[in-house]
């Protein structure tokens, strides 16, 4: 496609969440620097909220390579299990066999027993489950019931939720409420910032292999931010297609038209004037001015 064109070893915004291309900045810093430490310190729950394409998965999946010898990880990506179904994954993933027929008295009895020889040997056990608002209430309740193990002077296990703003949705759940007391640090991932975007932008075409100029023009990446509202998913999107769109045209450089190509072709981007200030000043404007058009309407 545009690789060669461009002087790309591999493609710089794939929608795979490769941590090669991730960039420690704004947001996913403050989120990668809260849960290092909450986990040094014995946190017990950690909570990570954020819209569908802030890049949660691909901070989950740099957790686990950041986090060293000392921790043992399970991670379950996929959590829409029964309670069952998430002790079961949860032994697994600890490197227990656990027989099919297996009784869930037995697992807990080897779950115990295997939370307590990491535990001797200095290790610290972090459970991570990503999507965590598709978990059923019941699941989470008999999470909540695995983190009660503990040493005398440690738990045996700590647990990272990441999760869309669903999760806290059902962690509101009056029900639910013991957990949601053992919440020690939570964070709420933000939209890139223009600054962070063009360094996002940059990042991921060095590591994808370009070494020449500024490949989108200083109008291009204004109008990529606010195309993107800073969502990673949909800058990956929309600089996929706008490098296709300057590939087509035999362009060395992006520029705003391309960009602006590329967002009329997404149905999530935004492409009209209006919705930019909706945006950024996070009032109903446009709620505002159907009043003011009705009761304008009615004193006529």
């Amino acid at each position: 496609m545009y690789l060669q064109h461009f002087g790309l070893r591999e493609m710089p915004f794939s929608l795979t969440p490769n941590t090669h291309f991730f960039l420690n900045v704004g947001s996913h810093h403050e989120a990668m620097n809260l849960l290092l430490v909450g986990l040094e310190n014995d946190a017990g729950f950690i909570k990570i909220v954020g819209e569908v394409g802030t890049g949660k998965t691909l901070l989950c999946r740099q957790l686990l390579n950041n986090l060293g010898d000392r921790y043992v990880t399970a991670y379950i990506p996929n959590p829409h299990l029964t309670p069952a179904g998430m002790r079961t994954a949860l032994a697994e993933e600890l490197g227990l066999r656990v027989h099919r027929n297996a009784g869930q008295h037995k697992i807990l009895n080897l779950l115990s027993e295997r939370l307590i020889e990491l535990a001797h040997q200095d290790k610290l056990v972090v459970v991570i489950i990503d999507e965590a608002q598709a978990m059923p209430e019941e699941t989470v309740e008999a999470l909540r019931l695995l983190t009660n193990l503990e040493t005398e002077s440690q738990k045996l296990l700590q647990v990272v939720l990441f999760g869309q703003p669903e999760l806290d949705q059902l962690l509101d759940r009056p029900s639910l409420r013991q957990l949601k007391q053992r919440i020690t640090f939570s964070y709420n991932l933000q939209p890139l910032d223009q600054a962070s975007l063009d360094r996002y932008v940059s990042h991921r075409l060095s590591e994808a292999g370009y070494n020449g100029a500024q490949l989108f023009n200083r109008q291009a990446l204004k109008r990529l931010h606010r195309s993107s509202r800073g969502i990673p998913r949909l800058v990956n999107i929309l600089c996929h297609k706008a490098l296709m769109v300057a590939y087509g045209q035999g362009s060395q450089v992006i520029g705003a038209d391309a960009v602006r190509r590329a967002s009329e072709d997404t149905g999530d981007a935004l492409t009209g004037f209006l919705w930019q200030p909706v945006y950024w000043l996070g009032v109903p404007v446009i709620a505002v001015l159907l009043l003011l058009l009705a009761v304008s309407g009615g004193a006529s």
